[in-house]
């Protein structure tokens, strides 16, 4: 179990550091822009994040090996001392065989027996009483090899840990750095309040009109089965669905998260905060946008500042794609599991950036949830 948690462990930082590097490429596109926006204090805010998660493991993984340096110690010290006891038993037994070894007692002890088979098993325990002796010069043995091996682990553990230890300060320095460049970014920003005040209220627009468009074609499927049941089929892709929740595929390939689900403080204006009715999802370049899982696309509809939106029914469950451009479905096709559905809307004046809102809703008698997707997709894309 020790092994797993220090793999695991290992593997998260690893993946975790590729994303940063990922994030550190889109910025440095940007920078050569010399642009300043509210979707590169999201960027950092994420490598933030990450950052933070890097320093967490790696302080986790020093707690696992200083644990068990602490179990090597003590079986060690156990060892030892059943290595001391053995030793002395050992000690005795060569003695008194030596002592007694002149006048052969072994031949006597054999050769006093009243009958044939008395004679005989006392011969076969003094083969077994020799063949014991030379066991306990082999654990002798094997138990220095066992504080051997040992003592080589606590070395390898203690070089790891200053190794670990060296490479936390290193990324504790860089967070350090992040943060002030962050802080610095605010306070530019800071001075553009009403161009920020005008951008959040579009994305208001914009997210009110989507939940609109949804909720007028959940209550569309919600009168359908009304009329008729949902279909063996598409009550099949809803369970399904819901039994993937944590499993379901990124709906594209590369892209980290720059805004979370949910009421979320602005990163710059005071005291102002922001609804998101799901998650989103920033990647580098042109990206593709995939179905999360199999279903029917109910609509495929544009709004102006958002490019098109595709939402795609599963059962009782529905999954939004927004903002994308070169749209390949069209409304009542089945798709499958990460079909490509489009592609987002590269923006080539914010460093090639591709922003794409993921939003998942379910239907539930008279009401329509919100869901956060990060409950529901796989945590590696």
């Amino acid at each position: 179990m020790y092994a797993q948690s220090r793999a695991e462990l290992e593997q998260q930082r690893k993946k975790t550091l590729e994303e940063i590097e990922y994030v550190d490429n889109m910025i440095k596109t940007t920078a050569k822009q010399k642009s300043e926006s509210v979707s590169d204090l999201r960027i950092i805010g994420s490598k933030l994040n990450m950052r933070t998660s890097v320093i967490k493991g790696m302080q986790d993984e020093i707690t696992l090996l200083n644990e068990r340096i602490g179990m090597n110690e003590l079986a060690i010290d156990m060892m030892e001392s059943d290595l001391q006891f053995l030793k002395k038993e050992y000690a005795n037994s060569i003695v008194n065989s030596y002592k007694t070894g002149k006048v052969n007692t072994s031949l006597i002890y054999v050769l006093s027996a009243r009958d044939f088979n008395q004679g005989y098993k006392r011969l076969k325990y003094l083969q077994q009483f020799t063949k014991y002796r030379r066991r306990e010069a082999e654990i002798i043995s094997e138990i220095k090899g066992q504080i051997e091996t040992s003592r080589m682990k606590q070395e390898k553990d203690l070089a790891k840990i200053s190794e670990l230890k060296t490479r936390e300060e290193q990324q504790k320095n860089l967070l350090d750095a992040e943060r002030v460049r962050t802080q610095r970014l605010v306070q530019t920003l800071s001075t553009k309040e009403k161009q920020l005040q005008r951008e959040l209220e579009e994305k208001r627009r914009i997210a009110q009109r989507i939940e609109r468009e949804i909720a007028r074609i959940i209550e569309e499927e919600r009168k359908k089965s009304l009329v008729s049941e949902m279909t063996p089929e598409m009550k099949l892709i809803s369970d399904n669905f819901a039994e993937n929740k944590g499993r379901l595929p990124w709906p594209v390939d590369r892209g980290v998260i720059t805004s979370k689900f949910g009421i979320q403080s602005h990163p710059v204006l005071k005291n102002v905060t922001e609804n998101n009715i799901g998650v989103d999802i920033t990647s580098a370049g042109q990206t593709e946008v995939r179905s999360v899982f199999r279903g029917e696309v109910s609509k495929v509809f544009s709004l102006t500042g958002a490019n098109w939106t595709i939402i795609i029914t599963h059962g009782k469950y529905f999954t939004v794609y927004q903002n994308l451009v070169d749209v390949k479905v069209r409304q009542g096709q089945k798709v499958e599991t990460r079909e490509v559905i489009g592609r987002v809307f590269c923006d080539t004046d914010n460093g090639n950036r591709s922003v794409m809102k993921f939003m998942i809703f379910a239907s539930e008698g008279e009401l329509t949830l919100k869901l956060d997707p990060e409950l529901w997709i796989t945590g590696k894309n």
